[in-house]
């Protein structure tokens, strides 16, 4: 049977990659460092495979199919967004069939056999594997394109995602990795919002017939949201939120809805599913956390545990 060896929830931004910071008071530095500290204590708790649960940004999944869970079952491509790695990722493939076949009938994740990933699962996943190359078995959540998976229902996946990995019957290390947020505002992606330009609304319709051109048009955009010191972060609501997770008390953070999260995290908000997910899957408390809110990569950026960090 595998164990469960921890969780790492981790903020994930694309200014952390194309605006690094530049000494370690700079915007980011300490979240960087606390990143550094986390992967010397994930390296030794010497894991065989990671389940990261992330979302996509408009790389792979598009409202001309849009699942609220994708499962990557043999393949992943890590699309090289915003800096970040290209290329082929190692998969866990008998642990990702596992979690498939234990999700099986309370969830109808779609499953991919060649899947591509973003920066959404790509940049926890680098800022903790250290030196290994360790293999994923990569969870895409919905987190960006209304209507979303309820947050009970991302509760309920974690619960079932963690009965599903310790049922498997290889007996590997395994560890939990949940990137998102936390506070951030963006613009909408909702095709149902007038106030969406009508060239970006038929890109996140159709742009799956050309993803590298959706992708070149998009980041310049991106790239432009960046730098200002002045960008909204709500460092009162992620501090409760972290607070809430190390009680474990997933409710408080259910009972918000989507209306009460976006109100006070933001549209990028709504990433915070992973970590539900995630800490659901622990089935324990956050017992480490660091929090730094950096405006100029428009996150506040948050990292916390369920093991302790030196």
């Amino acid at each position: 049977m595998s164990e469960i060896v921890g969780l790492v929830g981790i903020s994930h931004s694309p200014f952390a990659t194309m605006m690094p910071p530049t000494g370690p008071d700079a915007p980011g530095g300490r979240f960087l460092a606390d990143a550094a500290r986390v992967a010397r204590a994930v390296a030794a708790l010497a894991p065989d495979a990671l389940v990261v649960v992330g979302p996509d940004h408009f790389h792979a999944n598009f409202y001309d199919a849009m699942p609220p869970f994708v499962l990557g079952v043999e393949e992943a491509h890590a699309f090289g967004d915003f800096g970040s790695r290209r290329g082929r990722l190692p998969v866990a493939e008998e642990l990702a069939w596992a979690v498939r076949d234990g999700l099986a009938g309370a969830f109808d994740v779609a499953l991919s056999f060649a899947l591509t990933v973003d920066h959404g699962i790509v940049q926890g996943y680098e800022m903790l594997r250290g030196t290994a190359d360790l293999p994923l078995v990569p969870l895409v959540v919905n987190t960006a394109a209304p209507p979303l998976p309820s947050l009970a229902r991302c509760v309920g996946l974690g619960r079932a995602l963690g009965a599903a990995i310790r049922a498997c019957a290889d007996p590997g290390r395994v560890l939990l990795v949940a990137s998102g947020g936390l506070s951030h505002w963006l613009p909408s992606n909702d095709p149902r919002d007038p106030a969406v330009p009508a060239d970006r609304r038929a890109s996140m319709i159709h742009g799956r017939r050309d993803v590298e051109a959706f992708s070149a048009a998009r980041e310049p955009r991106v790239r432009a949201l960046a730098g200002r010191p002045d960008a909204p972060v709500n460092a009162d609501w992620d501090a409760w939120f972290l607070g809430r997770l190390a009680r474990c008390d997933v409710d408080a953070v259910v009972g918000l809805g989507d209306d009460g999260l976006e109100k006070d995290a933001g549209s990028g908000g709504h990433e915070v599913r992973t970590w539900l997910i995630g800490l659901a899957a622990a089935g324990r408390p956050l017992v480490w956390t660091s929090y730094e809110p950096v405006p100029e990569w428009i996150t506040g950026m948050a990292i916390g545990t369920t093991f302790e960090v030196s």
